[in-house]
């Protein structure tokens, strides 16, 4: 980050849109778990959405008959989304650098997420030391909290 020219907090409602979200993080199809990001407070929190639509590649096997996003996919979309944020918030210089997680705790699934289900997620920055970086993710669907956990995340060069 430029100390001159410290990056801008996105205003409420601005759309970091899919083609912007690539050149951000390093995650393309099939793993790319969100597909916009509506809201980055700048070293505070992040909201991306991901459509989860019948067409997901999960669906074939996760379960025929009874399609259910796998909770997995969601904390990763999760972490996405905080890398989305780590990148706004760290600015042009951390774009496209790899995102490892270093753990996951208290991770609760609350209801299945599905086909034509919008899911909403929510990371909030606890801390930041260096290059290891703490979060809180929540999940939902139509308001309804549906999957959260705590994670740990470090960045690093390819």
């Amino acid at each position: 980050m430029n100390e001159q020219t410290p990056p801008q907090a996105a205003p409420i409602g601005e759309t970091i849109e899919i083609d912007r979200i690539v050149d951000m993080i390093p995650h393309r199809y099939p793993f790319l778990m969100i597909d916009k990001v509506v809201e980055v407070k700048t070293d505070e929190s992040a909201v991306g959405v991901k459509n989860v639509t019948i067409n997901e590649y999960f669906f074939q096997g996760h379960f025929p008959g009874h399609p259910v996003m796998p909770g997995v996919l969601i904390v990763e979309a999760m972490a996405q989304t905080a890398g989305v944020l780590v990148v706004h918030t760290l600015g042009p210089s951390a774009e496209g650098k790899l995102v490892y997680f270093m753990g996951i705790d208290e991770a609760r699934f609350r209801r299945p997420v599905g086909p034509g289900d919008q899911l909403r997620i929510l990371v909030t920055k606890d801390r930041s030391r260096g290059m290891v970086w703490r979060f809180q993710g929540v999940a939902t669907v139509d308001g309804q909290r549906v999957a959260e956990a705590t994670f740990s995340a470090m960045i690093r060069d390819r």
